[in-house]
């Protein structure tokens, strides 16, 4: 994970406008297209000349030019050359001068007649942060490219992968010719953007799972440790197939992006829900509980658009609190200014649960529905539980509830507890 700087955090301004590229790149493209918006957005937001877009070719372990294309299309080894190290190394390469860099290749320079000068290299990472590319920029307006050139990079590079990434994906959809493999497609794309492991935090026990039912559909969820907090996100896009897929990985992407600008989290809530807006079809939006839990202070500031109900294990009480959402879904209404979060406290045992819709509006053979009175049944019986074993027991329940039942919409659970040692420390 790159951690930004406070003193070079992007104004409000900036922000506002990488978002509006982040909303540019979710079009649907061909690759080629796409590639070529990713060079122009760069040049646009940096200033720059002109730009290339190196991809990796796994098969051959070689970075491929892809835009600007030639013919054969230039090709260097991983570690070879500004556009090898910078793959390698996974760090961006500032040259102020290329020529005097003897990194610098000057071929494509030599055949084309064009003279390079300052040269930005920005690795792209994908949403697993796997290295897919490196992302070229030539020649600033007014010379060298500065350390907020390098902070404006980092972040649309990390943008630029995950629209890359979705339009491989795509392409890969469009030569499929049955349903089954676009649903196939679209999990894919949903399972891709799920943490791998779960993130350390010291005093929490934490756990996330998704299970998609027959028919993909836009559930997702992220845990993840950002500024030294617990990022945590559930949210769920109206509607199956692989547009709703889209859309949760958009919504998860364009946070990522407006956190790593340095915007807070009702900042962030805020220009991600009237990006979407914009974005999504009138019929679209996308319910999502957002929050950062300090595991100092053990205090959770969060926004929930449409998400709920929020349960809030109380272990001193052995009691359940339930919250509403705090707002409307993304995706539906501009906001005016950004709106304070809501907070509470995590006490020592206390379990914060998250469930979506598809846990509550599980039916059974009979068109009875599982329920909140059960969900809180299954917390006041298996509290003491690590909470690995205690999705097992949620998934468990529903089960034998269903009794067979076909599981009708997608679930997605995430379960932080915090440690009751803590208590006996203090």
């Amino acid at each position: 994970m790159n951690k930004v700087q406070p003193s070079l955090s992007l104004s409000q301004e900036s922000l506002a406008r990488i978002l509006q590229v982040t909303q540019k790149l979710a079009q649907p493209f061909d690759l080629v297209h796409l590639l070529n918006e990713v060079i122009e957005a760069g040049k646009s937001v940096l200033l720059a000349d002109r730009g290339a877009v190196w991809l990796f070719d796994r098969s051959q372990q070689e970075l491929v030019m892809k835009t600007p294309q030639f013919n054969p299309a230039p090709r260097v080894r991983a570690g070879e050359g500004l556009v090898g190290e910078c793959f390698s190394t996974r760090s961006i390469i500032n040259v102020a001068d290329a020529y005097s860099d003897p990194r610098f290749h000057g071929a494509i320079d030599q055949a084309t007649g064009y003279r390079t000068h300052s040269l930005l290299n920005v690795p792209l990472q994908d949403s697993q942060d796997r290295m897919i590319g490196v992302l070229q920029l030539l020649n600033k307006a007014s010379g060298a490219f500065d350390e907020r050139d390098e902070l404006v990079a980092r972040t649309l590079g990390a943008q630029c992968a995950v629209a890359i990434q979705r339009t491989q994906l795509t392409e890969a959809l469009f030569v499929k010719e049955r349903l089954d493999e676009e649903v196939s497609l679209a999990r894919e794309i949903q399972m891709s953007t799920l943490p791998d492991v779960m993130p350390e935090v010291p005093g929490y026990d934490l756990h996330g799972e998704f299970r998609p039912a027959d028919r993909a559909g836009g559930d997702m969820f992220d845990l993840v440790v950002l500024g030294g907090k617990l990022f945590i996100l559930l949210g769920d896009a109206t509607g199956h197939g692989f547009g709703p897929a889209l859309s949760a990985t958009q919504l998860q992407a364009m946070l990522r992006v407006a956190f790593r600008c340095g915007a807070n989290l009702d900042q962030a809530f805020q220009h991600v829900n009237n990006q979407m807006v914009e974005d999504l079809p009138d019929d679209r939006f996308v319910t999502a509980f957002m929050g950062f839990l300090d595991p100092t202070s053990h205090e959770l500031r969060f926004h929930s658009g449409g998400q709920g109900p929020i349960l809030h294990y109380r272990n001193a009480s052995r009691t359940c609190d339930w919250y509403k959402p705090t707002t409307f879904p993304v995706g539906i209404l501009e906001m005016a200014e950004a709106k304070n979060a809501s907070a509470l406290n995590m006490e020592p045992g206390d379990i914060l649960v998250l469930l979506s819709d598809g846990v509550y509006e599980y039916v059974n053979r009979q068109g009875a529905q599982f329920g909140e009175e059960r969900v809180a049944g299954l917390m006041k019986y298996h509290y003491d539980l690590p909470m690995p074993e205690l999705g097992r027991q949620i998934f468990s329940a529903l089960e034998d509830f269903g009794a067979g039942a076909e599981q009708a919409d997608d679930i997605s659970i995430v379960l932080v507890k915090r440690d009751e040692a803590e208590s006996e420390l203090e």
